[in-house]
């Protein structure tokens, strides 16, 4: 909205006004979306006008009140055309007034009102009926005929600078309007970095990613939705979903929290949706599941893409219709709970080869979280190192330890596929390996991290034959690695890698690396796919 009050200290428009005031004898008034006269207060009867009907309307009560509605009707019938300025007549129906649009963002927030003057002099018949009509409406006809004689005459070659300087006006108010509003944004913006959390909840970053993940956050908060966190291992999913719970309306409610691929099918059926005495062997008593235990609160459930089909059913009728069903029972029990699921696996590629179902994905996609891998946001390490430094410090009863420079090098090189968990666990190493020190060294960091310019090399690669052979050797090889640094996510690699997750497929298929002949990294058996 404009700040209409603060129009009378800005010093173009007050010259334009003087301007048009000392040429044509022009009062200028502001007249806002809604029709009310801003620039003039209706309790200051003496207030001094250039325009001599002007002050003969605005100086009495039942004068003030049909100017009002003049330029009201004015602004409204400018406001309803494609127009951006009119010229309409005054109240007493033989002088003019010139209304220009006051328009910011496509918005119609206004018009500027130039009040009042004459092309040529009303006739004798129209100055008695305009008269007339006024002194039936209470006003003093003698007085009105005495102002109106004293109004100025425009002629054609003036007009077009009249209207010009009144339209300039109105572009000046656009422009302040725009440079205020412009003002607010850079302000909020630099409010907002000065303010950047290094914190939200239990998370820790100051990144861009990390800023874009705590607004998200902010938005959410208040939301009952469904809301599906995805990222790799180790980047903090579950402090994501704690961070939603606590800042939402079901804070003072139970969060509780259930790894899918903790247990087996019948294992989590049960664990989920509790069972009664004798549904099985060893169920000696009733038991409630996680869903009832978390009733007005919120339920978490990890690695949701490692759970059997047969519990996806089981748990979307829970999500789209409230109620459950314990193992071994046919009651059917209401529960009210908000559900968070998070996975490292690609949802989308699964409901693709028919291992998730489509209805669930989008049942729990409602709200959609990506969590930024480390190697995606390596400004926010120094700060997580300093979080874990002083934390494992002050756990251990040592002074506070730092980095080398050449340390701090080698962690900046490093990818971490391990995400924050690794860091947190390599900082945690290195306190204890330090001892007494108070710096410390690059040789203490764990061999991965300081022989990672090695482990671009290829080990066993050819130097000679062919040079086609040597290059389809070379990519097999990055594949293969990287399909199981990946976890087997095409789309992720194919991103890595530069190229499309269809090229990827058919790749995969020339080199004969479907996962289910390729045991994973620290596996030695063989996945399905």
């Amino acid at each position: 909205m404009i700040n209409w009050e603060e129009l009378k200290h800005i010093h173009v428009i007050n010259k334009l006004e003087e301007i048009l005031a000392q040429w044509f004898n022009t009062d200028i008034f502001f007249i806002d979306e809604r029709g009310q006269l801003r620039n003039y207060d209706q309790g200051d009867r003496r207030r001094e006008f250039k325009n001599p009907l002007a002050s003969h309307f605005l100086h009495s009560d039942k004068g003030r009140l049909l100017f009002l509605k003049s330029v009201a009707d004015a602004n409204e019938q400018l406001f309803k055309s494609s127009q951006s300025s009119l010229e309409g007549l005054g109240p007493a129906g033989i002088e003019k007034m010139f209304v220009s649009r006051i328009v910011a963002d496509n918005e119609f927030l206004g018009s500027v009102v130039a009040y009042s003057y004459i092309e040529s002099e009303a006739s004798k018949e129209a100055q008695a009926q305009a008269r007339k009509l006024l002194e039936s409406y209470g006003l003093d006809g003698q007085k009105f005929a005495q102002a109106s004689s004293q109004l100025k005459s425009i002629s054609a070659s003036q007009k077009k600078y009249f209207c010009e300087l009144v339209d300039l006006v109105a572009q000046e108010i656009v422009t302040f309007h725009t440079e205020i509003s412009k003002r607010e944004e850079r302000i909020n913006a630099l409010n907002s970095q000065l303010g950047n959390r290094y914190s939200y909840g239990s998370m820790i970053g100051k990144s861009k990613p990390m800023q874009d993940l705590y607004s998200l956050l902010d938005k959410i908060k208040s939301s009952e939705s469904t809301v599906l966190i995805q990222g790799e291992n180790g980047t903090g999913k579950e402090l994501i979903a704690r961070a939603i719970h606590y800042n939402s309306p079901r804070k003072d409610a139970q969060f509780v929290t259930v790894n899918c691929s903790a247990f087996n099918e019948n294992l989590l059926d049960s664990e989920l949706f509790g069972h009664v005495k004798g549904s099985f062997t060893g169920a000696v008593k009733d038991k409630k599941g996680l869903f009832e235990a978390a009733h007005q609160g919120t339920l978490f459930l990890d690695e949701i893409g490692d759970m059997p089909l047969s519990m996806q059913v089981k748990l979307l009728r829970v999500l789209q219709e409230g109620t459950l069903t314990p193992v071994g029972s046919t009651e059917l029990r209401k529960v009210d709970v908000r559900v968070l699921a998070a996975t490292n696996k690609d949802l989308k590629e699964m409901v693709e080869d028919g291992s998730f179902r489509e209805d669930l994905y989008y049942r729990i996609n409602v709200i959609n979280l990506g969590v930024p891998p480390l190697r995606d946001r390596k400004e926010d390490i120094p700060i997580l190192i300093d979080h874990f430094l002083s934390r494992g410090c002050k756990e251990k009863n040592l002074p506070l330890k730092n980095f080398a420079k050449r340390t701090m090098e080698k962690i900046f090189d490093y990818n971490w596929p391990g995400n924050i968990r690794e860091l947190e666990n390599e900082v945690e190493r290195l306190i204890v390996l330090s001892g007494e020190d108070k710096v410390i060294p690059v040789e203490l960091l764990s061999q991965r991290i300081r022989d990672q310019g090695d482990s671009i090399k290829i080990q066993g690669a050819r130097v000679a034959g062919k040079l086609k052979d040597s290059l389809e050797e070379l990519e097999k090889t990055m594949i293969k690695e990287g399909l199981k640094r990946t976890n087997w996510n095409k789309s992720r690699l194919a991103k890595e890698l530069g190229i499309s997750r269809a090229g990827l497929i058919m790749k995969v298929e020339k080199y004969n690396l479907d996962k289910r002949k390729i045991p994973r990294s620290g596996s030695g058996s063989a996945e399905a796919a």
